[in-house]
């Protein structure tokens, strides 16, 4: 492992334990910021999750589609992160990905260094998360008004 490679997994892990410690997220004790990072009541979500879709659709949509629902490029993240624990996910955002497709050489590049996707990695995966559970439709959700 290289400096490099440590620098961005703290880095992920630091956003997540900062953005977590400031959310409803952390302070509902019965939202397990892992296991469900997101809530959504009557439809509409919290903060953290409608900024995640936010932050999914400046950045990650243009290769992975709208809703996470997969593109041309890249795999659709809902089906990812159903697979992905928070860890492995903020990684791969951390130090991108190479695999080999039936179509080629797929490569997710490092965002490892760009504050506007490492500081929300754990949105992203929140707004991912409620999508993959079906908690959320397709679209721009509606935020819980408090």
């Amino acid at each position: 492992m290289n400096l490099s490679f440590l620098t961005r997994v703290a880095t992920a892990g630091a956003a997540f334990f900062f953005l977590s410690a400031g959310t409803p997220h952390a302070q509902d004790a019965e939202t397990d910021p892992y296991e469900k990072p997101y809530i959504v009541e009557d439809g509409k979500v919290d903060q953290g999750t409608y900024n995640g879709f936010r932050r999914y659709h400046s950045s990650c949509h243009v290769c992975h589609g709208p809703d996470g629902l997969g593109g041309s490029f890249a795999p659709a993240l809902v089906e990812s992160v159903k697979r992905l624990d928070y860890d492995q996910f903020a990684e791969i955002i951390a130090n991108g990905k190479q695999e080999a497709g039936a179509s080629g050489q797929r490569v997710m590049p490092s965002f490892g260094t760009d504050q506007n996707v490492m500081l929300y990695v754990a949105d992203i995966y929140g707004y991912l998360k409620a999508r993959a559970d079906g908690k959320i439709d397709r679209g721009r959700p509606e935020r819980i008004k408090k």
